[in-house]
């Protein structure tokens, strides 16, 4: 494989939204199917019995029963195993997500958790799913079918949403730090195969890069160089284990012309040259 294969969702729904009721033996079929991948749109699983195992970006992920757990927009991910699972699986065009329910999706550096719903907010998704299934399976070219849908779909985010915020409020940190942090992680997802100076970042925030460097300190304790380089090393792992492209090829897809240099920094970062990262994982 010489890329990492991604899946669109205009190839797949054209009303942005793919829905239905899965079981264990659909899922394997499914993973058999599309394997290691990437999406560009979110994924949501609601388990409601059972449990699953989600491995993203190099570490796996249970999601047990009554939790949601959703993947981003350009994880690698697969199903790693299904322990009598059934659930819900939804697949969402990033555009149908509104920009304040992406904020609380979007609020994490590294990995996002599966979150376990209450037993009303269960009860509140249950419903409110089989709603939404309901209208997602009847005649689309009913009056305001897709009015009905979205606003269904709406819904749904919203409780995630809201389930998510709270589980994160043990960040303590003052809104602007978190507006900041959240801000910078969407600018270094689009461009860090081409900006990896922290002074650019700080620049297109219309921020000093001492303040910068002090917001994500203060929220995840950790600099603005570490965080571009977590995000190009990651990258480079991606490639690495899931392709067949040279250290060479992969250096220059990364950005950096001497493949010499980025070797080094990879080795700093995890202890070993890219090739012999290659050769652990695939033994």
């Amino acid at each position: 494989m010489k890329h990492i294969p991604i899946h669109k969702m205009q190839e797949t729904a054209n009303i942005g939204l793919l829905l239905h009721y899965t079981d264990e033996l659909r899922m394997k079929k499914e993973t058999d199917a599309l394997g290691v991948h990437r999406d560009d749109h979110y994924i949501f699983f609601i388990i409601e019995s059972g449990s699953v195992v989600m491995a993203v970006d190099f570490a796996e992920v249970e999601i047990p029963e009554r939790n949601i757990y959703y993947v981003l927009p350009g994880q690698v991910h697969c199903l790693a195993d299904s322990r009598n699972a059934n659930g819900w699986f939804m697949a969402i065009d990033t555009s149908l997500i509104p920009n304040e329910f992406r904020e609380i999706f979007e609020d994490h550096l590294i990995l996002q958790q599966s979150y376990l719903l209450s037993t009303e907010k269960y009860e509140q998704c249950h419903k409110l799913i089989r709603l939404l299934s309901d209208a997602y399976k009847s005649d689309p070219n009913e009056p305001f079918y897709l009015q009905t849908v979205y606003s269904l779909l709406n819904c749904f985010l919203g409780i995630a949403a809201a389930g998510y915020s709270n589980y994160l409020q043990n960040v303590k940190a003052s809104s602007r730090p978190k507006q900041i942090v959240q801000d910078f992680k969407r600018l270094l997802s689009e461009n860090f195969l081409v900006e990896k100076s922290p002074s650019v970042y700080a620049g297109m925030l219309n921020i000093s890069g001492s303040y910068l460097n002090e917001a994500l300190s203060k929220v995840t304790g950790l600099s603005v160089s570490y965080w571009i380089n977590h995000q190009v090393i990651l990258e480079a792992k991606r490639l690495l284990y899931y392709t067949q492209l040279t250290v060479k090829e992969i250096a220059h897809q990364l950005g950096y012309e001497d493949h010499t240099y980025f070797s080094r920094i990879f080795k700093n970062a995890e202890g070993k040259t890219p090739l012999a990262f290659r050769d652990s994982y695939r033994k």
